[in-house]
């Protein structure tokens, strides 16, 4: 909105700088981390009225978890909406990729709120079913993956290899949609322990702010051998606003957590994720980025394939953080560790950039 008004009334001097992607990315990331900040107590109050009992812990889990119960879920919501407003004020409403990335971001969420809302209600684990979450979180990336898919190329860029793509043809489309529901549910499955999957989010939103702000330049791209994406770096400010509300929430959501994130929140911004991956051309680099979120979805399907072939088990539990508190570890032990992982991957991430 600020950004249409600029262009509209012609700013000048100070009110200038709301043209740059620089100053909306920071002015975003403050807006959605004090709107999360000011909500967050009253809207935690909120939810444990309306749950009650919060949400179910489950009885095969760590027995640290049971004293968990009573937490309520659903703190995603507070994300979204700190997001979102963070989003209108300060990003080019005029950019498809905007509105692409909203729609992943507020579609996802609704799909995990309605998710968290079977779980709570039904005072079951299990939720909605997982055909029909799939289902959904299908449509609402392909209707994303055309937005964007029709703003670019239908390359995949490979990393550390410079001007190295391999065209997909209309195929991209598919795999852009892939890319986005598998982000989603790989953050989903992440977000476990108190602050697993909040911090790493943050950690890879921040490596992608730098991935956005450089593709969206053609100067730097030409000179990192990137793939230059017009009009990309108006999501360096989506990546700010995802690092500020995800900071904000992690205020209530650090042990002992106040509030759990909740589907609602984890695959919003799984696929918020997955999106500007996909928009900018680093759908791979993700992968390196975003490796923690491989690795625990990864150990779920190892651990289903394996389970269901042998009848045994590879890891004590699965995702893989419960394996390791299985092991001895706490669970302050594993977040903190799992943290150092996001963030050296992150590092790895970027130094595709150069090393080309």
């Amino acid at each position: 909105m600020f950004y249409f008004l600029a262009e509209l009334l012609n700013f000048e001097g100070a009110l200038n700088l709301v043209r740059y992607q620089t100053f909306r990315a920071g002015a975003a990331m403050m807006t959605a981390l004090i709107i999360g900040l000011i909500i967050g107590p009253k809207f935690i109050n909120m939810l444990r009225v309306r749950q009650g009992k919060g949400q179910p812990i489950r009885s095969d889990g760590p027995q640290s978890h049971l004293a968990k119960v009573g937490t309520p879920t659903m703190g995603g919501l507070m994300i979204l909406i700190a997001l979102t407003i963070a989003m209108l004020l300060w990003m080019d409403l005029s950019s498809p990729f905007v509105w692409a990335c909203l729609a992943v971001t507020i579609g996802f969420g609704l799909i995990g709120f309605l998710d968290d809302y079977d779980k709570v209600t039904k005072r079951s684990h299990k939720g909605v079913s997982g055909k029909v979450r799939l289902f959904a979180e299908f449509i609402v990336a392909g209707i994303a993956s055309y937005l964007i898919v029709s703003q670019i190329s239908t390359d995949l860029y490979i990393p550390f290899f410079s001007e190295v793509q391999i065209p997909l043809g209309p195929f991209y489309y598919v795999f852009a949609a892939v890319v986005i529901v598998g982000a989603g549910n790989a953050v989903n499955l992440t977000d476990g322990l108190d602050g697993l999957a909040t911090m790493p989010v943050v950690i890879a939103a921040g490596a992608f702010l730098i991935i956005c702000y450089l593709v969206g330049r053609v100067d730097f791209s030409e000179y990192l051998g990137i793939p230059h994406v017009p009009g990309a770096g108006e999501l360096a400010i989506l990546c700010a606003a995802i690092m500020g509300a995800g900071l904000a929430f992690l205020w209530f959501n650090a042990p002992p957590a106040a509030v759990f994130m909740g589907d609602t929140g984890s695959l919003a911004l799984g696929g918020a994720l997955g999106a500007i991956a996909v928009a900018s051309h680093h759908e791979i680099v993700l992968a390196i980025i975003g490796g923690l979120f491989v690795l625990e979805a990864v150990s779920v399907i190892v651990q289903v394939f394996w389970f269901k072939r042998t009848g045994k088990r590879i890891f004590r539990m699965a995702p893989i953080h419960h394996h390791f508190e299985q092991l001895g570890w706490s669970e302050s032990k594993v977040v903190i560790r799992f943290w150092i992982i996001a963030i050296v991957l992150a590092v790895i991430g970027l130094a595709t950039l150069k090393v080309r």
